[in-house]
């Protein structure tokens, strides 16, 4: 999507995991790393800093940083929560009007829950109806903190789990087992040059709606 002497954007696939796990699968940052070896022909170690993650089953926008000064400075931003972070859904149910949840939402070992009080950590998300299909709701998310499946759980609390989502109550499997979450907007500023930049990605063409 767009690459400089300090950044590489790409628009991660559904399932493809950003970092290594136990699994040993090849992820996002390994072919990230092969293109920019291909690219400019650079033998051996290739650096790309991660400064923010994805859920392997969703898919959308992922910002590596290029060089270790701009994976500080971007991670900065992310941490002071001054990026902007666009997604889109598909959830089940109908949901009838625009709104905002805040919550807090606690984490146990690879599951997320809402919690009370000072138990979990503040979660803030505000969205938007973009149109209704049969029992479905697509939406557009502004997620304005970043917490660990903050928006699936979110969602699912009120009883509108994202389309596919098992693990968080959803009830319909897609046959490719990903979820209908996209990361669909991230706008930063840039480490180097400090100006604003703006990247989207398009939702994925096999979501039905």
């Amino acid at each position: 999507m767009y690459i400089d002497n300090h950044l590489l954007v790409v628009n991660k696939p559904a399932g493809i995991l950003v970092q290594g796990d136990a699994t040993k699968h090849k992820t996002l940052l390994d072919f990230s790393k092969d293109y920019v070896r291909r690219e400019f022909n650079k033998p051996g170690n290739v650096y790309l800093g991660l400064v923010h993650r994805l859920d392997r089953l969703v898919s959308g926008i992922i910002v590596f940083a290029r060089t270790s000064k701009a994976a500080s400075r971007l991670s900065e931003q992310f941490r002071e929560g001054s990026v902007k972070k666009i997604y889109r859904a598909v959830v089940e149910g109908s949901i009838s009007k625009n709104d905002e949840f805040i919550d807090s939402i606690g984490r146990r070992g690879s599951r997320s829950f809402i919690a009370n009080g000072k138990s979990g950590k503040y979660a803030e998300l505000n969205y938007k109806l973009i149109k209704k299909v049969n029992d479905f709701s697509f939406i557009e998310i502004n997620l304005l903190t970043g917490r660990h499946h903050q928006i699936r759980v979110q969602f699912s609390h009120r009883g509108y789990p994202v389309l596919g989502d098992l693990r968080y109550g959803g009830k319909k499997v897609r046959p490719d087992k990903t979820l209908l979450l996209h990361a669909y907007s991230i706008t930063i500023i840039h480490p180097v040059s400090k100006k604003k930049l703006n990247f989207k990605a398009d939702i994925p063409s096999n979501w039905d709606i």
